[in-house]
């Protein structure tokens, strides 16, 4: 059975009534299934399982505490960007050894916390943060596993353009250029361990040639490397793994992708590189959904203009990526099924469809919307409308403009939910901008 279905007309996760959850959290909220989270972790592993990768959760696509422990729990490490996320990641109980530590414009104070707690790798973006590790390593007299993230000039063409890190114009990695150099420059630095290449082209990658011509390029440059008396022990290929929502096609899918990745890697892993791999949205985006109340249902001058509790403020993907997500009211007729056999019928041009509509936030922007000229089931006013495939990057990109507080967050498991983070008061919008005993 999926995560999400309809019984007799209203929504579920898992055995929870999603009204039931509404009525005593609020709205909006964001609602994960934790059984979802673990069968597309396990999807992931089964998949590459012949490679045996270290399996590192994009922690950016989903940061909460309680999904971290779950996915710890199930033998994940983390993949973080941020000496936050690095906080969160050992927080939620996850060893130093099972993260890996990316991003572009990581501080000085964010690597020495990295060198604090010795993650498995630091991937480094450029010549001069490795200097600056360097640096302080020495100062510090302490050595940490370093890696390279390469920018290959590869990218899928599919890939939306701001999600899109691998071509030649991302800011991300060291030219494929100037690789080697780096490696014959740090070869016997003190305290710098440089044995690892990282490469991430971005987020969904549709087919597997994308990651094909990134591991023969890869494959090279490990030859050359290998060739300057360096080493080269552990190849980190990144994420972007597509996502179903159906998660039985899900499966089947990814097993597809893996196995010709899978096939091209083989090689490298029986020479003695160990393989990690950053899944992130694959495992949290059809794992949760955002749920609204509908406010208004207003007539604009050539269509109908549904005004929820929720807009950019809270899901920002539709507005900054141009993203689709299926969006339909809580309480459905008296179907019963999962909410994907929903989606299909929607999408039958033989049958009735709905007139077009707007679905919209409450925020003072044109730019606020959830989905433009969308032919959905009219909702009642103080009703819901389901935003599904909304588990990544929701409420990790979620602000307070306009100043509203951000919503809540519930985690569901079998027939019980639990709060997993509460939804910010007023008092949140100002704690940090004023001390308590001015507060009125």
């Amino acid at each position: 059975m999926e995560a999400f279905n309809y019984h007799q007309g209203e929504l579920y996760c898992e055995e929870c009534r999603v009204d039931d959850i509404l009525k005593e959290v609020g709205s909006p909220v964001f609602i994960y299934s934790k059984k979802s989270y673990v069968e597309r972790l396990a999807a992931i592993r089964e998949a590459f399982d012949v490679v045996d990768p270290l399996i590192c959760f994009s922690v950016k696509s989903c940061p909460n505490l309680h999904l971290l422990r779950v996915l710890h729990e199930q033998g994940a490490g983390m993949d973080v960007v941020s000496g936050g996320e690095l906080y969160r990641a050992l927080s939620a109980g996850s060893p130093a050894s099972n993260i890996v530590f990316a991003g572009v414009g990581k501080s000085r104070l964010e690597l020495e916390m990295a060198i604090e707690a010795k993650p498995f790798l630091i991937n480094v973006e450029s010549e001069q943060e490795l200097e600056r590790l360097y640096e302080i390593c020495l100062a510090r007299e302490e050595s940490i596993s370093v890696g390279i993230r390469v920018n290959l000039d590869v990218a899928d063409p599919n890939t939306p353009e701001k999600t899109a890190t691998g071509g030649r114009t991302s800011k991300f990695g060291v030219p494929l250029f100037g690789v080697v150099e780096l490696f014959k420059k740090y070869r016997d630095r003190k305290f710098i361990n440089l044995t690892a290449l990282h490469v991430h082209l971005g987020s969904p990658i549709t087919s597997a040639l994308p990651y094909l011509q990134a591991i023969g390029k890869l494959d090279s440059l490990v030859g050359e490397i290998r060739s300057q008396g360096c080493s080269i022990q552990v190849l980190d290929i990144g994420g972007g793994f597509p996502t179903e929502p159906d998660s039985s096609a899900n499966r089947k899918n990814l097993a597809v992708l893996a196995k010709e990745i899978c096939s091209r890697i083989k090689p490298l892993t029986e020479s003695g590189i160990r393989i990690v791999i950053e899944p992130g949205r694959s495992v949290s985006a059809d794992s949760g959904i955002l749920v609204s109340r509908v406010e208004y249902i207003k007539q604009g001058w050539d269509k109908k203009i549904i005004v929820l509790d929720a807009g950019m403020n809270v899901l920002i993907r539709p507005t900054l990526y141009g993203s689709k997500h299926f969006i339909w009211p809580s309480i459905f007729q008296d179907f019963s099924g999962p909410w994907t056999e929903v989606a299909k019928l929607n999408g039958d041009t033989n049958s009735e469809q709905p007139d077009p509509v707007d679905i919209v936030g409450p925020i003072c922007e044109s730019g606020d919307f959830l989905a433009l000229n969308y032919r959905c089931e009219l909702p009642p006013e103080g009703g819901y409308m389901a935003v599904f495939s909304s588990g990544a990057y929701g409420m990790s990109m979620a602000s307070q403009y306009n100043s509203r507080p951000r919503p809540a967050e519930v985690l569901v498991d079998g027939g019980t939910f639990k709060v997993i983070r509460r939804r910010e008061a007023y008092e949140d919008l100002v704690k940090h901008e004023i001390d308590d005993t001015d507060i009125p």
